[in-house]
Protein backbone atom coordinates (compact mmCIF):
# COMPACT_ATOMS: atom_id res chain seq x y z
CA UNK A 1 0.00 0.00 0.00
CA UNK A 2 2.23 2.74 -0.83
CA UNK A 3 -0.29 5.51 -0.18
CA UNK A 4 -0.06 4.70 3.24
CA UNK A 5 1.61 2.94 5.07
CA UNK A 6 0.52 -0.12 7.63
CA UNK A 7 2.46 1.27 10.46
CA UNK A 8 0.70 5.08 10.38
CA UNK A 9 -2.71 2.60 9.99
CA UNK A 10 -1.52 0.91 13.24
CA UNK A 11 -0.19 3.77 15.31
CA UNK A 12 -3.49 5.75 14.30
CA UNK A 13 -5.76 2.92 15.40
CA UNK A 14 -3.60 2.30 18.98
CA UNK A 15 -4.07 6.60 19.44
CA UNK A 16 -8.48 6.06 18.74
CA UNK A 17 -9.20 2.91 20.52
CA UNK A 18 -9.53 0.76 17.52
CA UNK A 19 -9.10 -3.11 17.84
CA UNK A 20 -6.13 -4.16 15.28
CA UNK A 21 -8.62 -6.50 13.40
CA UNK A 22 -10.51 -3.64 12.31
CA UNK A 23 -7.67 -1.08 11.48
CA UNK A 24 -6.95 -4.18 9.34
CA UNK A 25 -10.38 -4.20 7.72
CA UNK A 26 -10.58 -0.75 7.10
CA UNK A 27 -7.16 -0.62 5.15
CA UNK A 28 -7.99 -2.86 2.97
CA UNK A 29 -11.21 -0.79 2.24
CA UNK A 30 -8.66 2.27 1.54
CA UNK A 31 -8.03 3.65 -2.50
CA UNK A 32 -5.96 6.69 -3.37
CA UNK A 33 -7.38 9.77 -4.99
CA UNK A 34 -5.82 12.92 -6.65
CA UNK A 35 -7.62 15.95 -5.41
CA UNK A 36 -7.72 19.12 -7.60
CA UNK A 37 -7.36 22.08 -5.93
CA UNK A 38 -6.42 25.96 -5.92
CA UNK A 39 -3.05 27.12 -5.27
CA UNK A 40 -4.62 28.58 -2.11
CA UNK A 41 -6.09 25.46 -0.78
CA UNK A 42 -2.94 23.45 -1.00
CA UNK A 43 -1.76 22.87 2.53
CA UNK A 44 1.51 25.08 2.92
CA UNK A 45 3.33 21.88 3.26
CA UNK A 46 2.64 20.48 -0.34
CA UNK A 47 3.18 24.25 -2.22
CA UNK A 48 7.16 23.99 -2.27
CA UNK A 49 7.67 23.10 -5.96
CA UNK A 50 4.03 21.77 -7.01
CA UNK A 51 3.36 21.59 -10.60
CA UNK A 52 0.27 22.67 -12.13
CA UNK A 53 -2.30 19.60 -12.93
CA UNK A 54 -5.67 20.80 -14.66
CA UNK A 55 -7.67 23.70 -15.19
CA UNK A 56 -10.80 24.73 -15.16
CA UNK A 57 -12.80 26.86 -17.79
CA UNK A 58 -11.43 28.43 -20.43
CA UNK A 59 -11.26 27.18 -23.90
CA UNK A 60 -10.47 23.12 -24.87
CA UNK A 61 -7.66 22.60 -26.89
CA UNK A 62 -8.94 20.13 -29.67
CA UNK A 63 -7.18 18.60 -32.52
CA UNK A 64 -7.64 19.80 -35.98
CA UNK A 65 -10.63 18.41 -36.79
CA UNK A 66 -12.18 17.06 -34.16
CA UNK A 67 -15.21 18.85 -33.19
CA UNK A 68 -16.40 20.19 -29.91
CA UNK A 69 -18.46 17.36 -28.81
CA UNK A 70 -22.05 17.22 -27.80
CA UNK A 71 -22.68 20.56 -26.86
CA UNK A 72 -22.00 20.47 -23.21
CA UNK A 73 -20.28 23.49 -21.90
CA UNK A 74 -15.95 22.84 -21.25
CA UNK A 75 -15.57 22.51 -18.04
CA UNK A 76 -12.49 21.36 -17.10
CA UNK A 77 -8.38 19.97 -18.57
CA UNK A 78 -6.35 17.82 -16.57
CA UNK A 79 -2.34 17.32 -17.28
CA UNK A 80 -2.16 13.44 -17.17
CA UNK A 81 1.96 13.65 -17.08
CA UNK A 82 1.15 15.91 -13.74
CA UNK A 83 -0.79 13.21 -11.41
CA UNK A 84 1.15 11.58 -9.12
CA UNK A 85 1.10 8.26 -10.25
CA UNK A 86 0.95 6.57 -6.88
CA UNK A 87 -2.25 8.20 -5.68
CA UNK A 88 -4.15 6.71 -8.51
CA UNK A 89 -5.15 2.67 -8.74
CA UNK A 90 -6.80 3.40 -12.01
CA UNK A 91 -5.19 3.14 -15.52
CA UNK A 92 -5.15 6.62 -17.16
CA UNK A 93 -2.97 7.99 -20.03
CA UNK A 94 0.32 8.68 -19.07
CA UNK A 95 0.49 11.95 -20.96
CA UNK A 96 -1.88 14.63 -22.67
CA UNK A 97 -4.79 15.98 -21.26
CA UNK A 98 -7.87 14.69 -20.56
CA UNK A 99 -11.33 17.37 -21.58
CA UNK A 100 -13.97 16.87 -19.54
CA UNK A 101 -17.38 18.76 -21.05
CA UNK A 102 -20.83 18.35 -18.84
CA UNK A 103 -23.04 20.95 -17.36
CA UNK A 104 -24.11 21.85 -13.99
CA UNK A 105 -27.27 23.72 -14.40
CA UNK A 106 -29.02 20.85 -16.30
CA UNK A 107 -29.02 16.45 -16.51
CA UNK A 108 -25.72 16.09 -18.14
CA UNK A 109 -27.07 14.00 -21.06
CA UNK A 110 -24.50 15.40 -23.15
CA UNK A 111 -21.52 14.89 -20.96
CA UNK A 112 -18.26 13.25 -22.45
CA UNK A 113 -14.58 13.05 -22.18
CA UNK A 114 -11.60 13.20 -24.90
CA UNK A 115 -8.16 12.55 -24.79
CA UNK A 116 -5.44 14.35 -26.45
CA UNK A 117 -2.04 12.89 -26.56
CA UNK A 118 0.68 15.67 -26.10
CA UNK A 119 2.27 14.75 -29.38
CA UNK A 120 -0.70 16.06 -31.23
CA UNK A 121 -1.20 19.60 -32.21
CA UNK A 122 -4.09 21.64 -31.16
CA UNK A 123 -5.65 25.08 -31.35
CA UNK A 124 -8.53 26.33 -28.94
CA UNK A 125 -11.57 25.88 -30.16
CA UNK A 126 -13.92 28.35 -30.44
CA UNK A 127 -17.44 28.30 -28.49
CA UNK A 128 -19.82 25.46 -29.78
CA UNK A 129 -22.77 27.08 -31.48
CA UNK A 130 -25.05 24.30 -29.45
CA UNK A 131 -24.76 25.96 -26.47
CA UNK A 132 -27.33 26.73 -24.66
CA UNK A 133 -27.37 31.37 -24.32
CA UNK A 134 -26.87 31.00 -20.60
CA UNK A 135 -23.89 28.81 -21.23
CA UNK A 136 -22.22 30.72 -24.04
CA UNK A 137 -19.18 31.85 -22.16
CA UNK A 138 -16.69 29.98 -21.33
CA UNK A 139 -15.77 29.36 -17.65
CA UNK A 140 -13.24 31.33 -15.75
CA UNK A 141 -10.30 29.45 -16.19
CA UNK A 142 -8.34 28.84 -12.92
CA UNK A 143 -4.97 26.97 -12.70
CA UNK A 144 -5.47 23.90 -10.12
CA UNK A 145 -2.98 21.77 -8.62
CA UNK A 146 -2.85 18.43 -7.42
CA UNK A 147 -2.72 17.30 -4.21
CA UNK A 148 -2.72 13.14 -2.80
CA UNK A 149 -5.79 12.09 -1.04
CA UNK A 150 -7.39 9.26 0.23
CA UNK A 151 -10.87 7.28 0.26
CA UNK A 152 -12.59 5.02 1.90
CA UNK A 153 -15.18 2.59 0.61
CA UNK A 154 -18.76 4.22 0.78
CA UNK A 155 -20.10 0.76 3.28
CA UNK A 156 -17.13 0.78 5.37
CA UNK A 157 -19.48 0.32 8.70
CA UNK A 158 -20.98 -2.99 7.46
CA UNK A 159 -17.58 -4.09 7.68
CA UNK A 160 -18.10 -7.68 9.65
CA UNK A 161 -15.47 -6.58 12.36
CA UNK A 162 -16.30 -3.21 11.91
CA UNK A 163 -19.64 -3.77 12.63
CA UNK A 164 -18.89 -5.44 15.61
CA UNK A 165 -17.15 -3.24 17.25
CA UNK A 166 -19.52 -0.62 16.09
CA UNK A 167 -22.42 -2.55 18.01
CA UNK A 168 -20.23 -2.67 21.32
CA UNK A 169 -20.46 0.65 22.96
CA UNK A 170 -22.55 4.04 22.17
CA UNK A 171 -18.95 5.58 21.91
CA UNK A 172 -17.71 3.00 18.66
CA UNK A 173 -19.26 4.97 15.85
CA UNK A 174 -17.50 8.13 17.03
CA UNK A 175 -14.62 6.46 17.40
CA UNK A 176 -14.49 4.99 14.43
CA UNK A 177 -15.59 8.01 12.79
CA UNK A 178 -12.56 10.10 14.33
CA UNK A 179 -10.04 6.95 13.39
CA UNK A 180 -11.22 7.26 9.45
CA UNK A 181 -10.63 10.98 9.72
CA UNK A 182 -7.20 10.48 11.43
CA UNK A 183 -6.29 8.05 8.61
CA UNK A 184 -7.18 10.19 5.57
CA UNK A 185 -6.09 13.90 7.12
CA UNK A 186 -2.62 11.55 7.06
CA UNK A 187 -2.00 11.66 3.77
CA UNK A 188 -3.06 14.79 3.17
CA UNK A 189 -1.21 16.92 6.00
CA UNK A 190 -4.74 17.83 7.12
CA UNK A 191 -7.99 18.08 6.87
CA UNK A 192 -9.45 17.80 2.75
CA UNK A 193 -9.05 20.89 1.25
CA UNK A 194 -12.21 22.31 -0.93
CA UNK A 195 -11.11 20.47 -4.00
CA UNK A 196 -12.54 21.27 -7.44
CA UNK A 197 -12.35 17.97 -8.74
CA UNK A 198 -11.54 14.36 -7.71
CA UNK A 199 -9.37 11.75 -10.00
CA UNK A 200 -9.94 8.13 -8.68
CA UNK A 201 -10.83 6.72 -5.16
CA UNK A 202 -14.18 6.19 -4.63
CA UNK A 203 -16.86 8.97 -4.72
CA UNK A 204 -17.40 11.77 -2.30
CA UNK A 205 -20.95 11.45 -3.39
CA UNK A 206 -24.14 13.30 -1.88
CA UNK A 207 -26.45 10.35 -2.28
CA UNK A 208 -26.40 6.91 -4.24
CA UNK A 209 -23.04 6.03 -4.80
CA UNK A 210 -22.83 5.45 -8.89
CA UNK A 211 -19.33 3.80 -8.22
CA UNK A 212 -20.41 0.24 -7.44
CA UNK A 213 -21.54 -2.99 -9.61
CA UNK A 214 -18.66 -3.09 -11.24
CA UNK A 215 -18.02 0.91 -11.93
CA UNK A 216 -15.45 2.98 -10.54
CA UNK A 217 -14.78 6.72 -10.52
CA UNK A 218 -13.36 8.56 -13.30
CA UNK A 219 -13.78 12.10 -11.78
CA UNK A 220 -16.00 14.11 -10.03
CA UNK A 221 -16.59 17.74 -10.29
CA UNK A 222 -18.04 20.11 -7.99
CA UNK A 223 -20.27 22.50 -9.39
CA UNK A 224 -19.06 25.42 -7.87
CA UNK A 225 -15.59 25.41 -8.15
CA UNK A 226 -16.60 25.95 -11.87
CA UNK A 227 -19.43 28.15 -11.64
CA UNK A 228 -19.41 29.23 -8.57
CA UNK A 229 -23.61 30.07 -8.13
CA UNK A 230 -24.09 26.08 -8.69
CA UNK A 231 -24.26 23.92 -5.93
CA UNK A 232 -23.80 20.55 -7.68
CA UNK A 233 -22.02 17.65 -8.19
CA UNK A 234 -21.07 15.72 -11.67
CA UNK A 235 -19.99 12.11 -11.02
CA UNK A 236 -18.20 10.35 -13.95
CA UNK A 237 -17.64 6.47 -13.65
CA UNK A 238 -17.14 3.53 -15.89
CA UNK A 239 -15.59 0.18 -15.81
CA UNK A 240 -11.79 -0.52 -14.97
CA UNK A 241 -11.69 -1.76 -18.69
CA UNK A 242 -13.17 1.32 -20.45
CA UNK A 243 -10.93 3.33 -18.76
CA UNK A 244 -7.94 1.46 -19.38
CA UNK A 245 -8.48 1.22 -23.12
CA UNK A 246 -9.25 5.01 -23.22
CA UNK A 247 -13.50 4.14 -24.42
CA UNK A 248 -14.61 7.13 -23.19
CA UNK A 249 -17.97 6.76 -25.38
CA UNK A 250 -18.92 3.92 -22.84
CA UNK A 251 -18.13 6.08 -19.25
CA UNK A 252 -21.83 7.42 -17.45
CA UNK A 253 -22.40 10.96 -16.09
CA UNK A 254 -24.20 11.25 -13.04
CA UNK A 255 -25.35 14.79 -11.38
CA UNK A 256 -26.17 14.65 -7.60
CA UNK A 257 -27.39 18.26 -5.28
Amino acid sequence: MAFIDEHTIAKLADEHGVPADVAAELAGLLRPCVCLVTYDDLPETRRADVRPAGRTGGLPALPEGVEWPNGAPFVLTVDCAALPRDSIDIELPLDGQLLFFTTFKYEPENSAVLHVPSDVPTTDDPLSKDLDDQEAEPYEPRTLYPLPGLSIDHDWYSAPATAQFADGGTDHHEVLDRFVEAVVNSVQDGPPPNSVAQIGGFSNQWQVPPDQDGLVLLAQIAGNGVDHNLFTLNLIVGTRDDIAAGRWENLQYEQQY
